[in-house]
């Protein structure tokens, strides 16, 4: 692989060779691993402190689940109902995973799909106008936020340019304002910082709104100096920190918000104290920095 100009390696498949030994022969030849696919049933309660503990020892930080058997996956309610016996296995503080639901705007009964996304004690939903090919001020999107909004649900929705899809942007800041005037939907999360690439749209249009921004795949694109201006005008209370792998990585991503010279009551909202407030739960270890 290093011969033909590679300088990573990503694997697939129960692994052959003890993580230390592998270790060694990557980094003899000057690779990395990048990622390693893996069966779901490695991420079972019982397996996954091995699973992690072999990642961690070639320095991986990306598993990829290529294939779940689609007969057990054959509807909307088969998908909430595995995210939700992934979120009863890893309830363990030191493994936790909330896994949110997904619904298209075309599906046929929504208010059905929402009420069993919400009785499978799943805390809410991803839309992603892009990939779902519908624009955020759809009547079909503005119908789901608003009943999400009345079951208490969360609804996380990608925001501004993707970078799969660059000159055709579904979820403006111009779109997500006449959804906030019209629905105002709670606990409604604009990742990427409102509007991915769309910054001083967002800055002008949703900054001081009653919705949160997330910083997932922000540091490194948007100046530091808008970063903190829509930051001064929207309020340290609704932003969170997140990334989104392989993309952005959670070290870089911290050292990078950590960077920028926060009030430290502003940094710890940022870093935890809104996830917490948002999804009602305890999510972090006592003591954690």
């Amino acid at each position: 692989a290093k011969a033909a100009g590679f300088d990573a390696v990503e694997f697939f498949g129960p692994p052959s060779l003890p993580a230390g030994k592998l270790a060694t022969m990557l980094r003899e030849a000057g690779l990395c691993c990048c990622g390693w696919h893996v069966p779901v049933e490695t991420l079972a309660a019982d397996r996954l402190y091995y699973t992690a503990a072999y990642q961690q020892a070639l320095g991986n930080k990306d598993l990829v689940v290529p294939w779940y058997d689609p007969q057990k996956l054959a509807s909307a309610e088969d998908c909430a109902r595995f995210a939700a016996r992934l979120n009863e296995k890893y309830q363990d503080k030191k493994k936790r995973l909330l896994s949110f639901g997904g619904i298209h705007p075309d599906t046929s009964d929504f208010r059905k799909e929402l009420r069993i996304i919400k009785d499978l004690g799943l805390l809410g939903i991803k839309l992603h106008p892009d990939y779902q090919d519908t624009y955020m001020d759809d009547l079909k999107y503005m119908r789901i936020l608003d009943y999400a909004s009345e079951l208490g649900l969360i609804s996380v929705v990608h925001a501004g340019i993707d970078i799969g899809f660059p000159e055709h942007v579904r979820c403006t800041p111009k779109r997500i304002r006449k959804v906030l005037d019209e629905v105002a939907p709670k606990k409604m999360v604009l990742a990427h910082y409102g509007s991915f690439g769309l910054w001083q749209e967002t800055e002008e249009l949703l900054a001081g709104e009653d919705v949160y921004f997330d910083t997932a795949y922000t540091f490194g694109f948007i100046e530091d100096s808008v970063f903190l201006k829509i930051l001064k005008k929207h309020g340290a209370d609704r932003i969170l920190f997140a990334t989104d792998s392989p993309w952005s990585g959670q070290k870089e991503s911290l050292a990078h918000l950590g960077s920028l010279g926060l009030d430290k009551k502003d940094f710890d909202k940022i870093m935890g104290q809104n996830a917490e407030k948002l999804l009602g739960k305890e999510l972090f270890l006592s003591g954690m920095k």
